[in-house]
């Protein structure tokens, strides 16, 4: 049995996550089960969610680590088209309005980006 924690995992270095551009992949342990997630800036604010779309459980890159609709204004689901607003991750166009991302808790200090392990959320060890 894999012993649980709640310590910080280090992402990445603030200065690879830009505003509206770009992200940086990781991999977890949903409920103990392998996962992809992602963090983004947005708005200057660092945020991280679970790699699937609201609609149907499907990763929703259209190219590795590319989440960004052409306007760099929402993150998009390569397979349904749905577009979610980055800041919260609520679906505000396509085929689920109002359902939201599963966020994943991160912080930003010194410098680095570190997303924070909870009961569903686990790193791969």
């Amino acid at each position: 049995m894999r012993e649980r924690t709640s310590e910080p995992q280090p992402l990445c270095d603030a200065a690879d996550l830009r505003d509206g551009d770009g992200s940086v992949t990781f991999d977890v342990l949903e409920w103990g089960k392998p996962a992809s997630a992602f963090a983004v800036r947005f708005d200057n604010r660092a945020v991280a969610y679970l790699n699937r779309c609201a609609h149907v459980p499907t990763e929703l890159d259209w190219q590795p680590g590319q989440f960004w609709d052409t306007d760099r204004r929402y993150l998009i689901c390569a397979v349904h088209g749905a577009l979610y607003e980055p800041s919260h991750g609520t679906c505000v166009a396509g085929p689920c309005p109002g359902k939201r991302l599963v966020p994943i808790r991160v912080d930003e200090r010194d410098g680095r980006i570190c997303w924070y392990p909870d009961d569903r959320f686990q790193p791969v060890l």
